[in-house]
């Protein structure tokens, strides 16, 4: 489960942006703090990984909050939410090592999918004890082939869960269902029916039905 802590003085626009981060599986909002301040207190009593801070809160810059935010608490997570078209903000939140950085209004299916991006990188990293180019190139997303082939999936699909569905089930010879499929990636059946599908009509896997001890029809999914 990750934990996410929303720091937005906009009461309507956190509680929209909570709204569609309990929709989402292993997310959990375990608060919202309206100023700056009141995130310091609320890390120091309650379990964090992820961030989302607003730029400008009444107390002080987002940005400078997240600075000194990583010095005290090196396991936390940012993404940055911004009506800003400041450059200088942009460049100080990279050079923080923010996850992220959304423009304001932002598209709640753009957050969805920054989300889904966070959650597969940290199942990523720790479903592997060593490193390859081939994690590291997933992880970082350096790719320009894969950046290109991103522009072209359908929404709610994105390249890293992907790959990580491809991957999985290249190693089931005997193939896996959407249950099955969404328990090892620790998500929802229908998110890996998604995937799965997806998979299917690119040619990648096959789908067959199989009955079961009542004879009930279920479907299976196989590495092409």
């Amino acid at each position: 489960m990750i934990n996410v802590l929303i720091v937005e003085d906009d009461f309507r626009i956190a509680e929209i942006h909570q709204s569609l981060l309990e929709s989402i599986d292993g997310i959990k909002v375990v608060g919202k703090a309206l100023r700056a301040e009141e995130s310091w207190s609320f890390i120091e009593t309650h379990k964090v990984d992820l961030l989302l801070v607003d730029v400008y809160m009444p107390d002080q810059l987002g940005i400078d909050l997240v600075i000194e935010l990583k010095k005290k608490y090196s396991h936390l997570d940012y993404i940055m939410i911004t009506a800003a078209r400041d450059t200088n903000l942009l460049e100080r939140s990279l050079k923080a090592g923010v996850f992220y950085y959304l423009i304001k209004p932002v598209e709640l299916e753009k957050l969805r999918e920054v989300i889904e991006l966070y959650k597969t990188q940290k199942e990523i990293m720790l479903s592997n004890e060593f490193v390859d180019q081939k994690m590291v190139d997933l992880v970082f997303r350096i790719s320009s082939t894969e950046s290109k082939s991103n522009e072209y999936l359908p929404k709610g699909i994105n390249e890293l869960t992907l790959s990580k569905v491809l991957e999985i089930v290249k190693s089931l010879p005997d193939g896996t269902t959407a249950e099955e499929m969404g328990e090892r990636l620790g998500a929802s059946r229908t998110t890996a029916r998604r995937y799965m599908e997806h998979l299917v009509s690119t040619g990648k896997m096959k789908a067959e039905l199989e009955y079961g001890i009542v004879g009930r029809p279920e479907r299976k999914y196989f590495h092409q």
